[in-house]
Protein backbone atom coordinates (compact mmCIF):
# COMPACT_ATOMS: atom_id res chain seq x y z
CA UNK A 1 0.00 0.00 0.00
CA UNK A 2 1.52 3.52 -0.59
CA UNK A 3 -0.02 6.19 1.04
CA UNK A 4 1.10 9.64 -0.01
CA UNK A 5 2.36 12.32 3.26
CA UNK A 6 1.96 15.30 1.00
CA UNK A 7 -0.43 16.73 -1.16
CA UNK A 8 -0.10 15.48 -4.97
CA UNK A 9 1.46 18.04 -7.98
CA UNK A 10 0.28 18.50 -11.17
CA UNK A 11 2.04 17.52 -14.46
CA UNK A 12 4.02 21.11 -15.69
CA UNK A 13 2.30 20.92 -18.81
CA UNK A 14 -0.26 19.40 -20.22
CA UNK A 15 -0.41 17.99 -23.41
CA UNK A 16 -3.49 18.71 -25.71
CA UNK A 17 -5.71 15.75 -26.20
CA UNK A 18 -8.47 15.02 -29.31
CA UNK A 19 -12.13 13.98 -28.36
CA UNK A 20 -11.38 10.98 -29.28
CA UNK A 21 -8.91 10.36 -26.60
CA UNK A 22 -10.71 11.84 -24.25
CA UNK A 23 -13.35 9.34 -24.36
CA UNK A 24 -10.24 6.82 -23.51
CA UNK A 25 -9.93 8.50 -19.84
CA UNK A 26 -10.89 7.11 -17.09
CA UNK A 27 -13.94 8.27 -14.95
CA UNK A 28 -13.78 9.62 -11.47
CA UNK A 29 -16.06 6.89 -10.68
CA UNK A 30 -14.07 4.50 -11.94
CA UNK A 31 -10.85 5.48 -10.55
CA UNK A 32 -13.01 5.60 -6.97
CA UNK A 33 -14.11 1.97 -7.46
CA UNK A 34 -10.64 0.58 -8.35
CA UNK A 35 -8.89 2.44 -5.63
CA UNK A 36 -11.78 0.75 -2.88
CA UNK A 37 -11.46 -2.50 -4.33
CA UNK A 38 -7.50 -1.99 -3.87
CA UNK A 39 -7.91 -0.85 0.09
CA UNK A 40 -10.21 -4.10 0.45
CA UNK A 41 -13.44 -1.23 0.82
CA UNK A 42 -16.87 -2.47 0.50
CA UNK A 43 -17.92 -1.72 -3.12
CA UNK A 44 -21.01 -1.48 -2.02
CA UNK A 45 -21.49 0.79 1.28
CA UNK A 46 -24.69 1.13 3.23
CA UNK A 47 -24.98 4.53 4.67
CA UNK A 48 -26.77 4.50 8.28
CA UNK A 49 -27.32 7.32 10.39
CA UNK A 50 -25.76 7.21 14.20
CA UNK A 51 -26.99 9.88 16.50
CA UNK A 52 -24.93 9.90 20.13
CA UNK A 53 -27.32 10.03 23.37
CA UNK A 54 -25.15 11.73 24.99
CA UNK A 55 -24.06 14.86 22.88
CA UNK A 56 -26.76 14.48 20.11
CA UNK A 57 -24.39 14.53 17.24
CA UNK A 58 -25.68 12.86 13.74
CA UNK A 59 -22.68 11.06 11.62
CA UNK A 60 -23.95 9.06 8.35
CA UNK A 61 -21.63 5.68 8.65
CA UNK A 62 -20.71 4.07 5.57
CA UNK A 63 -21.18 0.40 6.51
CA UNK A 64 -20.09 -2.77 4.66
CA UNK A 65 -22.64 -4.37 2.39
CA UNK A 66 -21.31 -8.06 3.97
CA UNK A 67 -22.04 -9.77 0.39
CA UNK A 68 -20.60 -13.09 -0.21
CA UNK A 69 -20.25 -13.02 -4.11
CA UNK A 70 -17.34 -11.80 -5.59
CA UNK A 71 -19.21 -10.29 -8.83
CA UNK A 72 -21.45 -8.17 -6.38
CA UNK A 73 -18.98 -7.10 -4.06
CA UNK A 74 -15.19 -8.15 -3.86
CA UNK A 75 -13.49 -7.10 -0.69
CA UNK A 76 -16.71 -8.11 1.22
CA UNK A 77 -17.12 -11.75 -0.30
CA UNK A 78 -13.35 -12.09 0.16
CA UNK A 79 -13.73 -10.96 3.84
CA UNK A 80 -16.47 -13.83 4.34
CA UNK A 81 -14.35 -16.51 2.78
CA UNK A 82 -11.77 -15.46 5.31
CA UNK A 83 -13.48 -15.60 7.83
CA UNK A 84 -15.06 -19.36 6.57
CA UNK A 85 -11.84 -20.63 6.23
CA UNK A 86 -10.99 -19.68 9.78
CA UNK A 87 -14.28 -21.37 10.98
CA UNK A 88 -13.73 -24.37 8.95
CA UNK A 89 -10.54 -24.82 10.62
CA UNK A 90 -11.02 -24.00 14.10
CA UNK A 91 -13.65 -27.03 14.56
CA UNK A 92 -12.63 -29.43 12.62
CA UNK A 93 -9.83 -31.20 14.49
CA UNK A 94 -10.76 -29.80 18.00
CA UNK A 95 -9.46 -32.00 20.81
CA UNK A 96 -12.02 -30.75 23.19
CA UNK A 97 -15.87 -30.30 23.69
CA UNK A 98 -16.78 -26.80 22.85
CA UNK A 99 -18.67 -25.31 25.77
CA UNK A 100 -22.44 -23.91 24.70
CA UNK A 101 -23.65 -24.51 27.70
CA UNK A 102 -25.77 -20.96 28.55
CA UNK A 103 -25.22 -18.61 31.42
CA UNK A 104 -27.49 -18.66 34.45
CA UNK A 105 -29.91 -15.99 34.28
CA UNK A 106 -29.57 -12.66 35.85
CA UNK A 107 -31.46 -10.76 38.59
CA UNK A 108 -32.41 -8.25 35.97
CA UNK A 109 -33.44 -10.58 33.81
CA UNK A 110 -36.06 -12.87 36.31
CA UNK A 111 -37.20 -9.85 37.61
CA UNK A 112 -38.60 -8.33 34.16
CA UNK A 113 -39.64 -12.05 33.05
CA UNK A 114 -41.52 -11.67 36.91
CA UNK A 115 -43.06 -8.50 35.49
CA UNK A 116 -44.47 -9.85 32.40
CA UNK A 117 -45.74 -13.08 34.15
CA UNK A 118 -47.94 -10.70 36.19
CA UNK A 119 -48.74 -8.62 32.78
CA UNK A 120 -50.12 -12.27 31.17
CA UNK A 121 -51.71 -12.94 34.17
CA UNK A 122 -53.72 -10.02 34.27
CA UNK A 123 -54.66 -9.88 30.26
CA UNK A 124 -55.77 -13.71 30.77
CA UNK A 125 -58.45 -12.04 33.56
CA UNK A 126 -58.78 -8.99 31.32
CA UNK A 127 -59.90 -11.19 28.39
CA UNK A 128 -62.09 -13.53 30.53
CA UNK A 129 -64.00 -10.42 31.38
CA UNK A 130 -64.16 -8.67 27.75
CA UNK A 131 -61.88 -5.90 28.79
CA UNK A 132 -61.11 -4.84 24.99
CA UNK A 133 -59.27 -1.76 26.12
CA UNK A 134 -57.48 -3.22 29.28
CA UNK A 135 -56.20 -6.21 26.54
CA UNK A 136 -55.34 -3.81 24.27
CA UNK A 137 -53.32 -1.87 27.00
CA UNK A 138 -51.98 -4.60 28.38
CA UNK A 139 -50.94 -5.88 24.87
CA UNK A 140 -48.28 -2.42 24.71
CA UNK A 141 -46.61 -3.65 27.54
CA UNK A 142 -46.02 -6.65 27.30
CA UNK A 143 -44.62 -5.89 23.51
CA UNK A 144 -42.15 -3.50 24.96
CA UNK A 145 -40.98 -5.80 28.49
CA UNK A 146 -40.08 -8.48 25.32
CA UNK A 147 -37.73 -5.46 23.73
CA UNK A 148 -36.32 -5.12 26.90
CA UNK A 149 -35.49 -8.87 27.83
CA UNK A 150 -34.44 -9.32 24.20
CA UNK A 151 -31.85 -6.69 25.03
CA UNK A 152 -31.09 -7.81 28.36
CA UNK A 153 -30.14 -10.80 26.38
CA UNK A 154 -32.87 -13.43 26.71
CA UNK A 155 -33.05 -15.63 23.68
CA UNK A 156 -35.39 -18.38 22.84
CA UNK A 157 -39.60 -18.07 22.14
CA UNK A 158 -41.34 -15.73 24.83
CA UNK A 159 -44.99 -17.45 25.51
CA UNK A 160 -47.62 -15.53 23.39
CA UNK A 161 -51.00 -14.13 24.72
CA UNK A 162 -52.85 -15.58 22.39
CA UNK A 163 -51.77 -19.27 22.06
CA UNK A 164 -53.25 -21.14 19.30
CA UNK A 165 -54.32 -24.29 20.41
CA UNK A 166 -53.45 -27.01 17.73
CA UNK A 167 -53.67 -31.01 17.88
CA UNK A 168 -50.82 -32.24 16.83
CA UNK A 169 -50.26 -34.01 13.45
CA UNK A 170 -49.16 -37.29 13.14
CA UNK A 171 -47.35 -38.87 9.85
CA UNK A 172 -46.69 -42.45 9.56
CA UNK A 173 -43.17 -43.51 11.21
CA UNK A 174 -42.97 -46.76 8.90
CA UNK A 175 -40.03 -46.28 6.80
CA UNK A 176 -40.39 -47.08 2.95
CA UNK A 177 -39.79 -50.21 1.35
CA UNK A 178 -37.50 -49.96 -1.07
CA UNK A 179 -34.92 -48.57 1.37
CA UNK A 180 -32.73 -50.47 3.81
CA UNK A 181 -33.32 -50.40 7.78
CA UNK A 182 -30.58 -47.86 9.32
CA UNK A 183 -28.35 -49.01 12.00
CA UNK A 184 -28.95 -46.92 15.12
CA UNK A 185 -27.22 -46.57 18.32
CA UNK A 186 -27.81 -44.22 21.63
CA UNK A 187 -26.36 -40.54 20.69
CA UNK A 188 -24.33 -39.29 23.72
CA UNK A 189 -23.35 -35.28 23.63
CA UNK A 190 -19.48 -36.61 22.55
CA UNK A 191 -18.26 -33.94 19.67
CA UNK A 192 -14.64 -34.52 19.26
CA UNK A 193 -12.86 -37.52 17.61
CA UNK A 194 -10.82 -40.50 18.97
CA UNK A 195 -7.36 -40.52 19.01
CA UNK A 196 -5.71 -43.21 18.00
CA UNK A 197 -1.86 -44.42 18.73
CA UNK A 198 -2.09 -42.30 21.47
CA UNK A 199 -1.51 -39.26 20.00
CA UNK A 200 -3.37 -38.53 15.91
CA UNK A 201 -6.77 -37.33 15.86
CA UNK A 202 -8.30 -37.72 12.23
CA UNK A 203 -10.90 -36.62 10.81
CA UNK A 204 -12.92 -37.16 7.77
CA UNK A 205 -13.73 -35.76 4.29
CA UNK A 206 -16.93 -36.49 2.53
CA UNK A 207 -18.71 -35.43 -0.51
CA UNK A 208 -22.81 -36.11 -1.44
CA UNK A 209 -24.66 -36.38 -4.75
CA UNK A 210 -28.07 -36.93 -6.00
CA UNK A 211 -29.01 -39.35 -7.99
CA UNK A 212 -29.18 -40.09 -11.86
CA UNK A 213 -31.49 -38.17 -13.78
CA UNK A 214 -30.38 -39.37 -17.08
CA UNK A 215 -27.05 -40.36 -19.12
CA UNK A 216 -24.77 -36.90 -19.40
CA UNK A 217 -21.97 -36.25 -21.30
CA UNK A 218 -17.93 -34.70 -20.21
CA UNK A 219 -19.83 -31.50 -20.70
CA UNK A 220 -22.48 -32.15 -18.07
CA UNK A 221 -25.02 -32.34 -20.58
CA UNK A 222 -27.63 -34.75 -20.98
CA UNK A 223 -27.19 -36.79 -23.92
CA UNK A 224 -30.85 -36.91 -24.55
CA UNK A 225 -32.48 -33.95 -23.18
CA UNK A 226 -36.17 -34.80 -24.24
CA UNK A 227 -35.41 -38.06 -21.78
CA UNK A 228 -33.94 -35.78 -18.72
CA UNK A 229 -36.03 -36.33 -15.84
CA UNK A 230 -36.27 -32.44 -15.83
CA UNK A 231 -39.50 -32.76 -13.02
CA UNK A 232 -37.07 -34.84 -10.30
CA UNK A 233 -33.99 -32.49 -10.95
CA UNK A 234 -35.80 -29.79 -9.84
CA UNK A 235 -37.57 -30.67 -6.72
CA UNK A 236 -34.30 -32.71 -5.95
CA UNK A 237 -32.49 -29.32 -6.08
CA UNK A 238 -34.93 -27.30 -3.98
CA UNK A 239 -35.41 -30.08 -1.10
CA UNK A 240 -31.74 -30.88 -0.92
CA UNK A 241 -30.92 -28.50 2.52
CA UNK A 242 -33.59 -31.36 3.68
CA UNK A 243 -32.59 -34.32 2.71
CA UNK A 244 -28.67 -32.84 4.08
CA UNK A 245 -30.96 -32.50 7.25
CA UNK A 246 -31.77 -36.16 7.64
CA UNK A 247 -28.64 -37.08 6.50
CA UNK A 248 -26.93 -35.65 9.56
CA UNK A 249 -29.61 -36.80 12.23
CA UNK A 250 -29.07 -40.25 10.03
CA UNK A 251 -25.34 -40.14 10.80
CA UNK A 252 -25.63 -39.42 14.46
CA UNK A 253 -27.69 -42.01 15.47
CA UNK A 254 -25.70 -44.76 13.27
CA UNK A 255 -22.32 -43.30 14.91
CA UNK A 256 -23.44 -43.02 18.51
CA UNK A 257 -22.26 -39.13 18.45
CA UNK A 258 -23.19 -35.59 18.04
CA UNK A 259 -21.61 -35.37 14.68
CA UNK A 260 -20.26 -32.24 14.18
CA UNK A 261 -19.66 -30.95 10.33
CA UNK A 262 -18.95 -28.12 8.00
CA UNK A 263 -20.53 -28.35 4.31
CA UNK A 264 -20.66 -26.54 1.22
CA UNK A 265 -23.16 -27.16 -1.07
CA UNK A 266 -22.18 -26.84 -4.28
CA UNK A 267 -23.34 -27.52 -8.51
CA UNK A 268 -22.29 -30.04 -10.35
CA UNK A 269 -21.34 -29.64 -13.76
CA UNK A 270 -24.57 -31.11 -14.72
CA UNK A 271 -26.45 -28.47 -12.65
CA UNK A 272 -27.04 -31.13 -10.02
CA UNK A 273 -26.16 -29.70 -6.19
CA UNK A 274 -23.37 -32.20 -4.12
CA UNK A 275 -22.25 -31.81 -0.51
CA UNK A 276 -18.72 -31.33 0.38
CA UNK A 277 -18.24 -31.91 4.50
CA UNK A 278 -15.59 -32.07 6.75
CA UNK A 279 -16.12 -33.84 9.63
CA UNK A 280 -15.01 -34.28 12.97
CA UNK A 281 -13.83 -37.27 13.96
CA UNK A 282 -13.14 -40.98 12.15
CA UNK A 283 -16.43 -43.00 10.75
CA UNK A 284 -15.72 -45.94 8.78
CA UNK A 285 -16.37 -45.52 5.15
CA UNK A 286 -19.15 -48.51 4.93
CA UNK A 287 -21.12 -46.56 7.40
CA UNK A 288 -21.11 -43.73 5.51
CA UNK A 289 -21.86 -45.56 2.57
CA UNK A 290 -25.22 -47.54 4.43
CA UNK A 291 -26.41 -44.28 6.28
CA UNK A 292 -26.29 -42.94 2.68
CA UNK A 293 -27.88 -45.67 0.89
CA UNK A 294 -30.74 -45.71 3.83
CA UNK A 295 -31.90 -42.21 3.76
CA UNK A 296 -34.57 -40.25 2.20
CA UNK A 297 -36.59 -37.24 3.06
CA UNK A 298 -40.69 -37.26 2.55
CA UNK A 299 -41.95 -33.84 1.54
CA UNK A 300 -45.59 -33.98 2.57
CA UNK A 301 -46.49 -30.82 0.59
CA UNK A 302 -49.68 -31.12 -1.78
CA UNK A 303 -49.08 -33.22 -5.13
CA UNK A 304 -48.66 -30.34 -7.76
CA UNK A 305 -47.81 -32.53 -10.78
CA UNK A 306 -50.44 -30.46 -12.91
CA UNK A 307 -51.17 -27.13 -12.68
CA UNK A 308 -55.50 -26.01 -11.71
CA UNK A 309 -54.86 -22.51 -13.08
CA UNK A 310 -52.04 -22.88 -15.70
CA UNK A 311 -52.91 -19.23 -17.37
CA UNK A 312 -55.24 -16.58 -16.74
CA UNK A 313 -57.50 -15.92 -15.15
CA UNK A 314 -55.82 -17.36 -11.84
CA UNK A 315 -57.56 -17.02 -8.54
CA UNK A 316 -58.57 -13.99 -7.04
CA UNK A 317 -58.18 -12.10 -3.74
CA UNK A 318 -61.93 -12.00 -2.09
CA UNK A 319 -62.16 -9.24 0.37
CA UNK A 320 -64.95 -10.31 2.32
CA UNK A 321 -64.11 -13.85 2.47
CA UNK A 322 -60.12 -12.91 3.08
CA UNK A 323 -59.03 -15.53 0.89
CA UNK A 324 -58.43 -16.72 -2.57
CA UNK A 325 -61.19 -18.01 -4.52
CA UNK A 326 -61.81 -19.43 -7.52
CA UNK A 327 -62.82 -16.97 -10.10
CA UNK A 328 -65.86 -18.63 -11.40
CA UNK A 329 -67.34 -20.58 -8.91
CA UNK A 330 -66.07 -17.58 -6.26
CA UNK A 331 -65.37 -20.71 -4.29
CA UNK A 332 -62.50 -20.45 -1.62
CA UNK A 333 -59.14 -22.20 -2.50
CA UNK A 334 -58.23 -25.01 0.43
CA UNK A 335 -55.62 -23.11 2.85
CA UNK A 336 -52.22 -24.84 3.37
CA UNK A 337 -52.97 -26.75 6.68
CA UNK A 338 -56.51 -27.96 4.90
CA UNK A 339 -54.57 -29.65 2.11
CA UNK A 340 -51.82 -31.18 3.89
CA UNK A 341 -54.23 -32.13 6.50
CA UNK A 342 -53.27 -36.19 7.08
CA UNK A 343 -56.73 -37.37 6.40
CA UNK A 344 -56.53 -35.38 3.10
CA UNK A 345 -52.87 -35.70 2.18
CA UNK A 346 -52.10 -39.28 2.89
CA UNK A 347 -48.73 -39.99 0.10
CA UNK A 348 -45.79 -37.56 0.15
CA UNK A 349 -45.77 -34.76 -3.03
CA UNK A 350 -42.05 -35.88 -3.42
CA UNK A 351 -39.43 -38.02 -2.16
CA UNK A 352 -35.75 -37.03 -2.16
CA UNK A 353 -33.02 -39.59 -1.65
CA UNK A 354 -29.25 -39.26 -2.34
CA UNK A 355 -26.94 -41.21 -4.95
CA UNK A 356 -25.54 -44.38 -4.22
CA UNK A 357 -21.80 -42.53 -4.73
CA UNK A 358 -19.83 -41.41 -2.16
CA UNK A 359 -16.29 -40.33 -1.63
CA UNK A 360 -14.97 -40.22 2.02
CA UNK A 361 -11.53 -39.79 3.01
CA UNK A 362 -9.53 -39.34 6.67
CA UNK A 363 -7.52 -36.53 7.00
CA UNK A 364 -4.74 -35.30 9.63
CA UNK A 365 -5.18 -31.99 11.09
CA UNK A 366 -2.53 -29.48 10.69
CA UNK A 367 -1.07 -31.18 7.23
CA UNK A 368 -1.26 -29.37 4.17
CA UNK A 369 -3.77 -32.32 3.12
CA UNK A 370 -6.16 -30.77 5.81
CA UNK A 371 -5.35 -27.38 4.34
CA UNK A 372 -6.12 -28.56 0.66
CA UNK A 373 -9.16 -29.57 1.75
CA UNK A 374 -10.27 -26.51 3.74
CA UNK A 375 -9.21 -24.39 0.88
CA UNK A 376 -11.61 -26.68 -1.30
CA UNK A 377 -14.70 -26.35 0.58
CA UNK A 378 -13.91 -22.51 0.50
CA UNK A 379 -13.24 -22.16 -3.65
CA UNK A 380 -16.52 -21.67 -4.63
CA UNK A 381 -17.95 -19.75 -1.75
CA UNK A 382 -17.75 -16.51 -3.75
CA UNK A 383 -19.01 -17.78 -6.86
CA UNK A 384 -22.48 -18.00 -8.52
CA UNK A 385 -24.02 -21.00 -9.26
CA UNK A 386 -24.16 -20.28 -12.97
CA UNK A 387 -20.41 -19.16 -12.95
CA UNK A 388 -19.29 -22.35 -11.01
CA UNK A 389 -20.96 -24.58 -13.58
CA UNK A 390 -18.77 -22.22 -16.50
CA UNK A 391 -22.22 -20.94 -17.96
CA UNK A 392 -20.74 -18.64 -19.63
CA UNK A 393 -20.27 -16.72 -23.06
CA UNK A 394 -18.16 -19.93 -23.89
CA UNK A 395 -20.90 -22.32 -23.02
CA UNK A 396 -22.81 -24.80 -25.93
CA UNK A 397 -25.81 -23.76 -27.33
CA UNK A 398 -26.54 -27.82 -25.97
CA UNK A 399 -25.62 -26.56 -22.45
CA UNK A 400 -27.49 -23.36 -22.55
CA UNK A 401 -30.34 -25.21 -23.66
CA UNK A 402 -29.94 -28.04 -20.92
CA UNK A 403 -30.03 -24.53 -18.09
CA UNK A 404 -33.36 -23.53 -19.88
CA UNK A 405 -35.32 -26.45 -19.46
CA UNK A 406 -34.03 -26.96 -15.61
CA UNK A 407 -34.96 -23.07 -15.17
CA UNK A 408 -38.35 -23.97 -16.30
CA UNK A 409 -38.80 -26.41 -14.24
CA UNK A 410 -37.44 -25.40 -11.25
CA UNK A 411 -40.07 -21.44 -12.27
CA UNK A 412 -43.19 -23.87 -11.86
CA UNK A 413 -41.98 -25.88 -8.81
CA UNK A 414 -43.15 -24.37 -5.55
CA UNK A 415 -40.10 -23.81 -3.48
CA UNK A 416 -41.91 -22.97 0.16
CA UNK A 417 -45.36 -23.73 2.20
CA UNK A 418 -45.08 -19.86 1.04
CA UNK A 419 -44.41 -19.48 -2.15
CA UNK A 420 -46.76 -17.98 -4.40
CA UNK A 421 -46.93 -20.93 -6.89
CA UNK A 422 -49.26 -22.66 -4.41
CA UNK A 423 -52.24 -20.36 -6.06
CA UNK A 424 -51.72 -22.04 -9.35
CA UNK A 425 -52.06 -25.40 -8.11
CA UNK A 426 -55.05 -24.43 -6.31
CA UNK A 427 -53.78 -24.18 -2.83
CA UNK A 428 -53.52 -21.29 -0.66
CA UNK A 429 -49.99 -20.82 0.59
CA UNK A 430 -48.89 -19.75 4.09
CA UNK A 431 -49.20 -16.46 5.00
CA UNK A 432 -51.13 -15.08 1.46
CA UNK A 433 -53.34 -12.11 1.37
CA UNK A 434 -54.40 -9.05 -1.10
CA UNK A 435 -50.95 -8.61 -2.46
CA UNK A 436 -49.81 -12.08 -3.27
CA UNK A 437 -49.50 -12.54 -6.92
CA UNK A 438 -50.51 -15.75 -7.88
CA UNK A 439 -47.01 -17.42 -9.99
CA UNK A 440 -44.87 -14.79 -8.69
CA UNK A 441 -42.57 -15.67 -6.04
CA UNK A 442 -39.45 -13.83 -5.32
CA UNK A 443 -37.71 -17.03 -3.79
CA UNK A 444 -33.98 -17.24 -4.93
CA UNK A 445 -34.40 -20.76 -6.15
CA UNK A 446 -36.93 -19.63 -8.93
CA UNK A 447 -34.02 -17.41 -10.44
CA UNK A 448 -32.24 -18.25 -13.64
CA UNK A 449 -28.75 -17.91 -12.18
CA UNK A 450 -29.47 -20.09 -9.17
CA UNK A 451 -30.90 -23.09 -10.77
CA UNK A 452 -32.85 -24.30 -7.88
CA UNK A 453 -29.85 -24.05 -5.16
CA UNK A 454 -31.83 -21.03 -2.99
CA UNK A 455 -31.09 -21.98 0.01
CA UNK A 456 -27.61 -21.30 2.03
CA UNK A 457 -24.37 -22.23 0.43
CA UNK A 458 -22.67 -22.87 3.87
CA UNK A 459 -23.83 -25.17 6.56
CA UNK A 460 -22.32 -25.92 9.83
CA UNK A 461 -23.63 -28.14 12.70
CA UNK A 462 -24.12 -25.61 15.58
CA UNK A 463 -21.12 -27.35 18.09
CA UNK A 464 -18.59 -27.09 15.40
CA UNK A 465 -16.14 -24.42 16.87
CA UNK A 466 -18.50 -22.80 19.48
CA UNK A 467 -18.66 -19.77 17.92
CA UNK A 468 -20.37 -17.45 15.87
CA UNK A 469 -19.32 -16.07 12.48
CA UNK A 470 -19.50 -12.24 14.71
CA UNK A 471 -17.21 -14.38 17.35
CA UNK A 472 -14.66 -15.08 14.39
CA UNK A 473 -14.36 -11.71 13.51
CA UNK A 474 -14.16 -10.33 16.96
CA UNK A 475 -11.15 -12.34 17.71
CA UNK A 476 -9.50 -10.83 14.74
CA UNK A 477 -10.59 -7.28 16.10
CA UNK A 478 -9.66 -7.87 19.58
CA UNK A 479 -5.79 -9.16 17.38
CA UNK A 480 -5.67 -6.10 16.40
CA UNK A 481 -6.35 -3.90 18.99
CA UNK A 482 -4.09 -5.99 21.35
CA UNK A 483 -1.41 -5.49 19.04
CA UNK A 484 -1.86 -1.88 18.49
CA UNK A 485 -1.86 -1.47 22.38
CA UNK A 486 0.95 -3.34 23.13
CA UNK A 487 2.18 -0.34 20.67
CA UNK A 488 1.19 2.42 22.37
CA UNK A 489 -1.15 3.32 19.09
CA UNK A 490 -4.46 4.55 19.52
CA UNK A 491 -7.29 2.57 17.45
CA UNK A 492 -8.60 5.10 15.57
CA UNK A 493 -11.59 2.35 15.03
CA UNK A 494 -12.48 2.71 19.19
CA UNK A 495 -13.78 6.38 18.93
CA UNK A 496 -17.36 5.15 18.92
CA UNK A 497 -20.22 6.97 21.16
CA UNK A 498 -20.65 4.87 24.62
CA UNK A 499 -24.44 5.42 23.60
CA UNK A 500 -25.47 5.46 20.39
CA UNK A 501 -28.58 4.53 17.98
CA UNK A 502 -28.60 3.42 14.44
CA UNK A 503 -31.45 4.85 11.39
CA UNK A 504 -31.73 3.31 8.31
CA UNK A 505 -32.49 6.58 6.40
CA UNK A 506 -35.46 7.19 4.27
CA UNK A 507 -34.87 7.38 0.10
CA UNK A 508 -35.55 10.90 0.41
CA UNK A 509 -33.33 12.27 3.29
CA UNK A 510 -30.89 15.05 1.62
CA UNK A 511 -27.99 14.41 4.67
CA UNK A 512 -27.27 11.50 2.84
CA UNK A 513 -24.03 11.88 0.78
CA UNK A 514 -23.72 10.51 -2.49
CA UNK A 515 -21.94 6.80 -2.88
CA UNK A 516 -18.78 8.18 -4.23
CA UNK A 517 -18.03 10.57 -1.08
CA UNK A 518 -18.83 7.44 1.53
CA UNK A 519 -16.65 5.45 -0.77
CA UNK A 520 -13.90 8.12 -0.22
CA UNK A 521 -14.71 8.40 3.30
CA UNK A 522 -14.13 4.09 3.72
CA UNK A 523 -11.16 4.27 1.49
CA UNK A 524 -9.47 7.34 3.54
CA UNK A 525 -10.29 5.17 7.29
CA UNK A 526 -8.71 1.73 5.36
CA UNK A 527 -5.63 4.10 4.77
CA UNK A 528 -5.57 5.19 8.25
CA UNK A 529 -6.17 2.08 9.81
CA UNK A 530 -3.55 0.00 7.63
CA UNK A 531 -1.08 2.48 8.47
CA UNK A 532 -1.85 2.08 12.22
CA UNK A 533 -1.50 -1.56 12.02
CA UNK A 534 1.86 -1.45 9.77
CA UNK A 535 3.35 0.94 12.37
CA UNK A 536 2.08 -1.60 14.99
CA UNK A 537 3.29 -4.81 13.31
CA UNK A 538 6.77 -2.73 13.01
CA UNK A 539 7.41 -2.24 16.89
CA UNK A 540 6.01 -6.23 17.20
CA UNK A 541 8.85 -7.11 15.23
CA UNK A 542 11.24 -4.85 17.11
CA UNK A 543 10.05 -6.42 20.35
CA UNK A 544 9.58 -10.28 18.85
CA UNK A 545 11.83 -10.57 16.29
CA UNK A 546 9.81 -14.14 15.47
CA UNK A 547 6.98 -11.96 14.92
CA UNK A 548 6.06 -12.79 11.17
CA UNK A 549 4.13 -10.00 9.18
CA UNK A 550 1.77 -12.69 7.31
CA UNK A 551 -0.13 -12.33 10.68
CA UNK A 552 -1.31 -9.15 8.63
CA UNK A 553 -4.12 -11.32 7.40
CA UNK A 554 -5.95 -10.19 10.25
CA UNK A 555 -6.23 -6.67 9.77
Amino acid sequence: MTVLDTAPTAPATETPRTRAERFTLPLAADVIEALAAEQGVCARPVPRRRIDLDTGRVDIVPISCNHTREDVCPPCADRNRRTRVQQCRDGWHLDSEPDLSPDPPTAEQTAVMGYRARLVLAYAEAKRDDDETGMEDLREEVGEVDKILRALGVRGRLAPLDPVLRPPRRRSTRRREEVPDLPRLPVDKRTIGVVYAGKYRPSTFATWTLDSYGSVDGEGVPRDLDGYDYRRAARDAIHFPAVLDRLMQNLRRAVGMEVQYFGTVEPQRRFAPHFHAAIRGTIPRQLIKDVTAATYRQIWWPHHDEMTYPGEPGPVWDDHAKAFVDPETRKPLPTWEEATDPEVLTTPGHVVKLGRQVHVKGVLGGTPDADRHIGYLAKYLTKSVIVTVGLDENASDRMREHARRLHAEVARTPCSPRCALWLRYGVEPKGAGPKTVPGRCKGKAHRPEYLGMGGRRVLVSRKWSGKTLDDHRDERAQFVRQLLAEAGITDSREHKPARAIWERPAPGDTDIPPRSVLLMHAIAERQRWKAEYSAALLAAAERRPECSATTGEAA
